[in-house]
């Protein structure tokens, strides 16, 4: 996906879709953390650690009770 930035003020801005936020399970609530490299940058967004503990046990629980189905389903 390609952006653009838009003139925003004094500064620029660039608008996250709807879709990429559900999928990085982000609201407009979340803090982002910006890393650079000088070329490129990387936003992640700050997980309550709470809330990081109880979705990786979820996931943990699906990956238990449907990992060979969905191994399968990959094949």
């Amino acid at each position: 996906m390609i952006k653009n930035l838009t003139k925003h003020g004094n500064s620029y801005a660039m608008v996250i879709d709807k879709p990429i936020l559900e999928l990085i399970r982000a609201t407009p609530e979340t803090p982002f953390e910006i890393i650079s490299d000088g070329r490129s940058l990387v936003l992640t967004p700050v997980r309550d650690p709470e809330e990081e503990k109880k979705f990786d046990s979820a996931v943990a629980m699906v990956h238990k009770r449907f990992g060979n189905a969905m191994k399968k389903l990959a094949e």
